[in-house]
């Protein structure tokens, strides 16, 4: 396996060439010995990619660094491995191999994509933590790509939910990226779900390996949900790659004024299926909910455990963020009362102060 390992690990050479390069040379082993005067007999092969496999043969040694991977505790899984993720292997470019901490999704389980905007606002993240939360709780599992935002918002909803979760890295599996999400990483890992990359260990996140990552999120999905996206979101490429891998897309609408909900409601209005709640999502996929309140009666339920005047500040808030002059013009109380509420609704875990004077209700 390590001079799969480093045929795999050779940058710059399609998936497709390397798979016809070994099928010509039988095995990878032959690859790595090839003569230089051979190899230049390979007409589908440029000289740069040529390069490339001489470069390669020279630098390290395949043996020390196979076992360097397997010291960090990934998995090295090529394509032929009966261990590979066989919805991945129906994609047209679907990765030469995964390098894997922890698990690999169950292909018996129903699997979900959850993915959005990383400057999200409080409205997708919450949506975001609901439904991965809903649907992990009903042993959905949850994929995205443990990105700043929704990303993050998808895998923590599965979390809470005691489900498992899968992340697909755009650096190695090793390399936890953003650096702010090393807890989530570690969660992931701990709850039984997986880290994943096409990338080998210790590469770094460069910015042309995201979108390559898309496509294995939604490979690896059976659907995608759109939770935040504006017209020009990133989000928007793994939709088109996920409906060319004949993926079901559902999107979560948005209110008409928000450029970040802009993607999603186009997303709809073009045939995308329309989130309304997790358990009607469930129910189409056949799969019993139980246990998950609507947010109206989670709110009721919340109103009657607080004081009057406490509820009376409670009930001015909603996903969007509003200001504390505009809830005492709406409350009609003092500036310094309704401080002081805001701070104990706060302290109780009701609601959160997202920036400066500005809050929201709590998921």
């Amino acid at each position: 396996m390590e001079y799969e390992y480093w045929l795999a690990c050779i940058q710059g050479i399609s998936v497709q060439k390397k798979i016809f390069l070994k099928e010509c040379m039988k095995t990878a082993e032959a690859i790595y010995y090839i003569e230089e005067t051979q190899l230049q007999k390979f007409e589908f092969l440029n000289e740069q990619e040529r390069n490339k496999i001489i470069q390669a043969k020279r630098s390290g040694s395949v043996s020390s660094d196979y076992q360097a991977m397997c010291e960090k505790g990934i998995r090295f899984i090529p394509y032929f491995s009966p261990d590979y993720p066989a919805r991945l292997k129906e994609i047209p470019d679907y990765p030469y191999a995964l390098y894997v901490k922890g698990n690999l999704p169950d292909a018996r389980a129903k699997k979900v994509a959850v993915i959005g905007a990383r400057r999200c606002t409080p409205y997708g993240e919450k949506y975001a933590v609901d439904f991965a939360k809903a649907l992990a709780g009903c042993g959905v599992e949850i994929i995205s790509g443990m990105a700043r935002g929704i990303d993050g918002m998808g895998h923590r909803g599965a979390l809470m939910a005691g489900g498992r979760t899968y992340a697909v890295l755009g650096s190695g599996a090793d390399v936890c990226y953003p650096r702010e999400h090393i807890g989530l990483y570690v969660d992931i890992l701990e709850q039984g779900g997986g880290i994943l990359s096409e990338q080998p260990p210790g590469t770094a996140p460069l910015r042309h390996h995201f979108p390559a990552r898309n496509r294995i999120i939604s490979g690896l999905s059976d659907v995608v949900l759109v939770m935040e996206a504006g017209r020009k979101s990133g989000s928007l490429i793994t939709v088109d790659m996920a409906l060319e891998q004949g993926r079901d897309v559902y999107a979560l609408p948005g209110p008409v004024n928000s450029s970040l909900s802009d993607g999603c409601n186009r997303l709809i209005r073009q045939g995308a299926g329309l989130l309304l709640s997790p358990e009607e999502l469930l129910e189409e996929w056949g799969i019993k909910s139980e246990g998950f309140a609507r947010d109206g009666e989670k709110k009721v339920k919340n109103q009657k455990m607080l004081e009057s005047a406490e509820k009376l500040v409670y009930s001015c808030l909603g996903l969007n963020p509003k200001n504390a002059d505009q809830i005492v013009r709406e409350t009609k109380l003092c500036v310094r009362e309704v401080m002081e509420l805001l701070v104990s609704l706060e302290l109780q875990g009701y609601i959160r102060e997202i920036s400066k004077n500005y809050y929201v209700i709590s998921r």
